[in-house]
């Protein structure tokens, strides 16, 4: 089964064709980090309008390098939630309109599935069931993946999202946009010793997280330290901040797949590229006895790719979605 996927949930306008799901003909990413670091964070117009503008090129593109004509395609498939609204609808009106024209099957995919999805391009043995741990700009959650369409949210944070608070402190120390990454070579050779940050629990929901306080502490320390002309460790800090991310993030995923009796866990999305998570991560397992399928970091943010995998398992006869698609800012897992 030929599938062209489309993915335009945020800033990223990404196009991928596959094969069966796992096996990844083309793909094409056009990247806008440039157009909005300078607003300090993604403006949902701009990203629209960029959406439409280099869309039906990479597609075309993508379509090339795979060695395919658009009546090789056996289906269309596109991100339909959750995201930018503005973004999403362009994705999805692009998206139906091919589907249509073609006389193909439209599948949406859930974004986060799809995130969760990157993991079986990257290994094709892995199956559920598994414990996924979701952490990206917008989620943090531990996902029960009881198989490839049903899946349960098992703990999840009360508050922001640990990417969101990458990006926060990130920009407050003047790493720029986007922040996850600048924040992370910043904490290479740090003492994550060198500030005591608070690491919160979630009274009677011991799978919950919350990182609200944890961020408000480190901008407070920030804003005292300039104030009163006092000399920040950064790279203390920013280690220090890391591993605080890092114990909400790997004991409970551990904890949730001894819970379920999984031996088998994953992370995905877009904070699965930081390293002290993913250290953490391969040092947890492998004491509890677990296999841990972390994707390469090319995976690990918004790509096309995993949307075309998910569109795979979701496209089975009968489930098809019809052309009144809509797209969603917030959809439920």
């Amino acid at each position: 089964m030929i599938i062209l996927a489309i993915e335009t949930s945020c800033d990223e306008t990404a196009v991928a064709v596959s094969r069966d799901g796992r096996e990844i003909l083309a793909e094409e990413i056009f990247s806008q980090v440039d157009l909005h670091a300078l607003y300090g964070g993604v403006v949902p117009e701009i990203a629209s309008r960029n959406h439409i503008q280099v869309l039906t090129k990479l597609v075309d593109g993508v379509l090339e390098k795979a060695g395919l004509m658009k009546r090789d395609l056996d289906a269309m498939a596109v991100t339909y939630a959750p995201g930018l609204i503005g973004a999403l609808l362009v994705g999805v009106n692009f998206a139906k309109s091919a589907a249509y024209a073609l006389g193909i099957p439209l599948i949406p995919v859930h974004h986060i599935h799809g995130h969760i999805a990157a993991n079986y391009i990257a290994y094709p043995e892995l199956k559920p069931p598994f414990l996924c741990t979701v952490v990206s700009g917008g989620h943090s959650q531990l996902v029960d993946v009881r198989n490839y369409r049903d899946l349960s949210i098992i703990g999840s944070t009360r508050d922001d999202a640990a990417g969101e608070c990458f990006d926060k402190v990130a920009r407050v120390l003047g790493l720029g946009y986007p922040g996850g990454r600048a924040l992370d070579d910043l904490a290479q050779g740090g003492n994550d010793k060198a500030y005591d940050l608070p690491r919160a629990n979630v009274d009677g929901s011991p799978l919950d997280m919350s990182f609200s306080g944890l961020k408000t502490a480190v901008l407070n320390l920030i804003h005292n330290a300039e104030q009163k002309g006092e000399t920040l460790d950064k790279k203390g800090l920013a280690a220090s901040f890391a591993a605080a991310i890092s114990d909400a993030l790997v004991p409970r995923t551990i904890q949730a797949a001894q819970e379920l009796g999984y031996k088998h866990i994953a992370v995905a999305g877009g904070v699965a590229a930081n390293s002290r998570i993913r250290r953490d991560m391969e040092r947890a397992a492998s004491k509890a006895g677990c296999s841990l399928y972390l994707p390469p970091l090319s995976l690990c943010g918004d790509n096309a790719a995993m949307i075309a995998c998910q569109a795979f398992f979701e496209g089975k006869p009968g489930i098809l979605e019809q052309l009144d698609l809509n797209a969603y800012a917030t959809m439920p897992l």
